[in-house]
């Protein structure tokens, strides 16, 4: 072939790699139910949590043609394209509340805009009068301009002397008669300034917003409409909690409407105290709103390996026939075991794989795609996979640590200290130290992964851990190596050989030799550059 791939391997390529880059029909044929949908498709107003790439815009796509198919109005916003950039970039030059106003009014001005044009291609709907003008008041309610500052009133007096001149020509019966004449007069007048010194601002009244969604909702003749606000975390975490308040005031409330958020579970700040006040603003998680979707936690190889490696088949096997992978003649795969069998060596070269993704659809995408030219003609074998790991975990995550020199320095402790030490891919964590913000950017920037949270341990009574693996791609290159790990906790007393089990499905005795103490890295840093 041209391409030097063969049909297969060009096709697993050709792939889009983000949701984005998927028309609404593909992203309902391509996905894949992990179990998340049925919880989805509740009523009840959900906040879905899911790192980079484990398939939260997918998700609510996919819902969001559901809904439609169900005859309701989804409206799917990306709030990484609502706000401007004084609201957004600004920080301290512009008060907090001045920038979660400018976010809030142009996320209700996107949030008009999109029942608009589901009312203008509703024949129901753009015949009702009532329907258009109550989409007239709702955008008059976020409309407000005000002026705060000292208003400046003076009044200034003005003598004018006016000088006028006129002629007048007189005509009689006798010889005509010239008369110029002239007139001088003083005029006053008196002139009033205002001043106002302060800035402009958006005023916004929650109850006059709140009465217009209401009004508005009445006439959707009983249609519920979904809100679905994906990428929560790109808001600045300093107004999240202000744009929780305006939820909880505004939205959540209202009959027929159903509010999902897609978040980084690390990068949220639902709730916040104002000063000096001591109020509290934002989302009550459980309380205004249920948290109970992780997408991290669904797709783990080691927690349940069947599932796992019957979603992945499903993946591929959806992208590349159902998605349209284009220009790829692959027809003549009809299910998703074929796959594995047209694709790869053999079962363990796609277990591989699965094992590679660490749960995260993107990365298997990504993997597949880099393993695919590497094996060019060829079927992708483990060889393949283990170079095009290491290669995605070089430029993709490793790549993305750069810049934060303190949370690479403890990914390679931690590769020491757990790998090479230990013989081990995973380790816990006491979940006291669950928040230290290293940890948690080394989750974020998924090179480490959460594969069960809240185990207890039978000699460490009252404490609970979580329990941690570390990314395929950060040690595939020791695999050939004395370093190679053997499972992934290592436990028994110490001073004895170890033994390695994979994540345990029950609580076991002598765990304190796979606990790992983040305290004792922190402890190495210079005292300027010590972090919670």
């Amino acid at each position: 072939m041209a391409s030097g791939l063969s049909p297969l391997n060009r096709a697993l390529n050709l792939v889009p790699k983000r949701a984005e880059s998927r028309h609404s029909e593909q992203l309902r044929d391509t996905f894949v139910d992990s179990g998340v949908a049925v919880v989805m498709e509740s009523v009840d107003h959900q906040i879905i949590y899911g790192r980079r790439g484990t398939g939260k815009t997918h998700a609510f796509r996919y819902l969001e043609t559901v809904q439609r198919a169900n005859g309701d109005i989804p409206v799917y916003l990306d709030l990484r394209t609502v706000g401007s950039p004084e609201g957004l970039f600004l920080g301290e030059e512009v008060k907090p509340t001045e920038r979660a106003s400018r976010l809030l009014v142009d996320l209700l001005n996107q949030f008009h805009d999109s029942l608009m044009e589901t009312t203008l291609e509703d024949e129901s709907l753009i015949t009702d009068t009532a329907m258009i003008s109550k989409l007239d008041a709702l955008l008059d309610s976020i409309s407000t301009v005000r002026v705060s500052g000292e208003v400046e009133v003076s009044k200034e007096g003005e003598r004018v002397k006016a000088s006028k001149s006129g002629l007048a020509v007189k005509l009689g019966f006798k010889a005509p008669e010239l008369d110029l004449s002239a007139e001088d007069s003083d005029e006053t007048r008196r002139m009033t300034t205002e001043t106002r010194r302060g800035t402009e601002g958006i005023s916004l009244n929650f109850s006059d917003i709140a009465r217009s969604l209401r009004s508005l909702f009445d006439s959707l003749r009983g249609r519920r409409v979904w809100l679905l606000l994906d990428e929560w975390s790109s808001v600045p975490g300093e107004i999240q909690p202000y744009l929780g308040e305006f939820l909880v005031r505004c939205l959540l409330p209202i009959q027929g409407l159903t509010v999902k958020v897609a978040a980084i579970e690390q990068q949220t700040n639902f709730r916040a105290v104002l000063q000096p006040s001591g109020q509290l603003i934002g989302l009550e998680l459980g309380a205004d709103i249920a948290a109970n979707v992780s997408l991290d936690e669904f797709m783990v190889f080691e927690e349940n390996k069947e599932r796992s490696r019957e979603f992945f088949k499903s993946l591929f096997f959806n992208h590349l026939t159902l998605g349209g992978a284009p220009n790829s003649p692959i027809s003549n795969i009809s299910s998703p075991q074929g796959i594995v069998r047209q694709g790869f060596t053999d079962t363990r070269a796609f277990d591989e794989l699965v094992r590679a993704a660490e749960g995260v659809p993107r990365d298997a995408l990504n993997i597949a795609a880099k393993a695919a030219v590497r094996a060019a003609m060829e079927k992708i074998s483990v060889h393949h996979v283990r170079a095009a790991g290491r290669g995605w975990f070089q430029s993709d995550k490793e790549a993305a640590l750069r810049s934060k020199e303190e949370a690479s320095r403890l990914l390679n402790w931690i590769i020491d200290k757990v790998i090479r030490e230990r013989r081990a891919r995973g380790f816990l964590v006491n979940q006291r130290d669950a928040n230290n913000s290293l940890l948690l950017a080394l989750f974020d920037a998924r090179v480490l992964h959460v594969v069960r949270r809240g185990y207890s341990a039978q000699d460490e009574p009252g404490e609970r851990y979580d329990v941690y693996v570390i990314d395929y791609g950060a040690y595939v290159d020791l695999m050939q190596t004395r370093y190679a790990p053997q499972g992934v906790l290592p436990i028994g007393p110490e001073g004895e050989e170890p033994e390695y089990v994979e994540v345990p499905t029950q609580d076991l005795r002598a765990i304190r030799r796979a606990v790992l103490d983040i305290d004792t890295f922190i402890s190495t840093l210079p005292a300027s550059r010590t972090v919670s």
